[in-house]
């Protein structure tokens, strides 16, 4: 599989979590709500390992005007690390976890629309095939490497 493809499957997951959350949210337990948070918070952490150790830098060495690209998306990253930090500490009952929910997923539509839509594309163009299913390959044997803390994302980064 090659690499944009996997980081998009990983994208449809979250998403597919983050509506789970929005129908659920109102009727939930605070466990059943935590459950499925802390889900949400192990698979963005993944997936941000994945892009920041493996993705981010061969795309950065093979298409230099990326740069800014992909230091506003480790920035956003850095942001959602904080939030799902916050949310594995704070109790699902408290009346500001839904909102701090609702933000976790709002950042992280943002960012997956910029990736697919604006970034994706170019680097399918200046990768082609067989580099992006090398990376595709290489993202797939990271996964078990992730962090589970989404903070250590940033000595990861290091």
């Amino acid at each position: 599989m090659d690499g944009i493809v996997l980081l998009k499957e990983d994208h449809k997951l979250v998403e597919s979590l983050f509506k789970e959350f929005e129908k659920k949210k109102d009727s939930a337990t605070p466990d059943q709500k935590k459950k499925l948070v802390d889900q949400i918070c192990a698979e963005l952490t993944t997936h941000a390992y994945i892009e920041e150790t493996v993705f981010y830098p061969a795309a950065r060495s093979e298409i230099p005007d990326t740069t800014e690209h992909v230091l506003e998306s480790v920035e956003e990253h850095h942001v959602v690390a904080w939030l799902m930090s916050e949310l594995r500490t704070l109790d699902p009952s408290d009346e500001s976890y839904d909102a701090k929910v609702t933000v976790l997923i709002e950042n992280v539509r943002h960012h997956v629309e910029e990736e697919e839509k604006e970034w994706f594309p170019e680097v399918r163009k200046a990768l082609g095939r067989n580099a992006l299913v090398e990376l595709g390959e290489q993202m797939a044997k990271a996964k078990p490497d992730a962090p589970s803390d989404p903070l250590a994302l940033q000595s990861a980064r290091s």
